[in-house]
């Protein structure tokens, strides 16, 4: 074995502080098994705006005690800089959750900050709630979100006006990340580092005010029947309490998927949005005939819903029109301030917004730029994240979304129409809207690197037999957004597709836009086909089959 890696294992064993990795990692050394080591040893696992997220395992390169410990020293530091000294740090239930969160909270309370703790596994929303309602100066959040299994997750976020940027309670952005970075690889070995068990753990007063503020978004007392998912994540309780506070009947559980288990047996993957994770949801609404059908993922801060189309029966709403729902029914109601979305989201809240008179901006994708738009009443990504009351939760919330997405079907209930009906109204008034994703897994960050040179060096002039009309270099955009990594084409002037990697998974996302008119249902039957057409030739760029 090289004699270099084997010096770097041995450094890190002194000093990690679990057991376990340790024991894992002496093992391989014995064993001389130079590949998991490698794995393992790739580098410090990377900090950016969205935290820290990666496979549980031990060493640098994956999610551990050691990785947090050095995370968490890294933050108190940035944090200390700038005269930030309290924190409030939640969890929800996945593998190593609870070790991270009191890992963290050690190491604050040894660097002499104030420290508090959420009560119990939370979703993130809970948590974005709290570090404002406390007017901590940062918060973490301990999740993988909707990543599988073996994965998870450190997201961090900032209250007020940091290094001139105002956060107000949202999730951090460049050039944080960077600075956050540079003190994590600063950080002194773990055994010199000052550790102290002196925090606070909330009281459920926090959680019982979240509750009170979520419910009075939209009481409104029905007889619909929701069925409703947690994803095995931690939503249940919160979302069953808001919902009760709000005057609705108890929801309707998908019992296999209803308590939190980090495992996630039913689903190959814990996102709604993922073929598959919502069909026991959808069996039941069958089985009860339910008026609507609600999922988070498993922190919560995401909202999938489906509804019983009269053409196809039950089906999942698209991330973009529960965007349109929400907007049009924010405009309906007379909101002020700012509508929003990110530029991989549909164009329709754009003209929603132009109808209602609401000022409208467009961001790069993530939460992290659509919570610092000012003065935010609505803002959504396609990706089911949506954030209705950003005075209180200046992020996506997967359960302030879902009652207000129910109590406009229960309005309609009432009038005797449906959310498939409002959808129609829409269409009919800005035009068929017609989106799709698609996700590609790769091996490694080279191979995503490969696959946006072909469209950015050797784009084909057609796609699906449709010209080319428009290529734009997200890196250098001539739209006054920050630059990013990522292409916009444009086909014959009307159909838009951005290429771009994925913010958190080893993946490369396509999201095209088809827009017909006319009537609705022949407009996105036309719709459909170019969809079809248009994803088979990406496919084919893509290397899939």
């Amino acid at each position: 074995m090289n004699n270099l890696l084997r010096a770097e294992v041995e450094k890190w064993i002194a000093e990690d502080p679990d057991f376990k990795t340790r024991e894992q990692l002496e093992l391989w050394l014995r064993e001389e098994n130079e590949t998991e080591l490698r794995l393992s040893f790739s580098g410090f696992l990377e900090f950016g705006t969205a935290g820290l997220r990666g496979a549980i395992g031990p060493g640098p390169s994956r999610m551990n005690r050691a990785v947090v410990s050095k995370t968490a020293a890294g933050l108190a530091a940035f944090m200390k800089k700038r005269g930030l000294n309290s924190i409030v740090v939640g969890r929800d239930a996945r593998f190593g959750s609870e070790d991270f969160t009191f890992d963290t909270a050690e190491i604050m309370a040894g660097a002499g900050l104030k420290v508090f703790i959420l009560p119990r596994p939370l979703p993130t929303p809970v948590l974005a709630y709290a570090l404002k309602f406390l007017e901590c100066d940062a918060g973490v959040m301990v999740t993988a979100s909707h990543n599988p299994p073996q994965d998870n997750g450190y997201k961090v976020y900032l209250n007020g006006v940091v290094d001139g940027i105002n956060y107000y309670g949202s999730q951090i952005m460049s050039p944080t990340d960077q600075e956050i970075s540079a003190e994590i690889a600063s950080v002194a070995p773990l055994y010199t580092l000052p550790r102290l068990r002196e925090w606070t753990i909330l009281d459920e007063n926090v959680f019982e005010s979240y509750v009170a503020k979520t419910s009075a978004l939209a009481p409104n007392p029905s007889n619909l029947k929701i069925v409703y998912s947690a994803m095995h994540g931690v939503g249940t309780e919160t979302i069953s309490k808001v919902f009760s506070a709000a005057g609705f009947p108890a929801l309707i559980l998908v019992k296999e998927q209803s308590e939190p288990d980090p495992n996630f047996p039913t689903v190959a993957f814990p996102n709604p949005e993922e073929p598959g994770a919502m069909d026991l949801s959808l069996a039941l609404a069958r089985k009860i005939d339910a008026d609507l059908v609600i999922a988070n993922d498993p922190d919560a801060d995401r909202c999938a819903a489906a509804i019983k189309d009269p053409q196809s029966g039950w089906r999942v709403l698209r991330g973009d029109e529960v965007g349109a729902l929400l907007g049009d029914f924010l405009g309906r109601k007379g909101a002020t301030g700012q509508f929003a979305n990110s530029i991989v989201s549909s164009s329709i809240l754009r003209k929603i917004a132009e109808h209602y008179a609401i000022p409208f901006t467009e961001t790069l994708t993530g939460f992290k730029y659509l919570s610092k738009v000012e003065n935010l009443t609505f803002g959504y990504e396609e990706a089911l994240g949506y954030c209705v009351d950003a005075s209180h939760v200046n992020d996506k919330d997967g359960i302030s979304a879902a009652l207000l997405l129910a109590q406009l079907a229960a309005l309609l209930k009432s009038e005797g129409n449906s959310l498939n009906d409002r959808l129609q109204e829409i269409w009919s008034r800005h035009g068929f809207h017609g989106t799709r994703q698609i996700s590609v897994r790769t091996a490694n960050l080279g191979e995503i690197e490969e696959i946006l040179s072909i469209f950015r060096f050797s784009c084909p002039r057609e796609i699906a037999g449709l010209s080319v009309t428009g290529i734009e270099d997200l890196a250098e955009p001539s739209d006054g957004l920050p630059p990013t990594n990522g292409i916009r084409l444009y086909l014959d002037h009307r159909i838009r597709i951005i290429v771009r990697p994925s913010g958190t998974e080893p993946k490369v996302k396509c999201y095209i836009e088809v827009i017909e008119t006319g009537e609705p249902s022949q407009a996105q039957v036309r719709a459909e086909v170019t969809l079809g057409n248009i994803e088979k030739e990406l496919r084919k760029l893509l290397r899939q089959s």
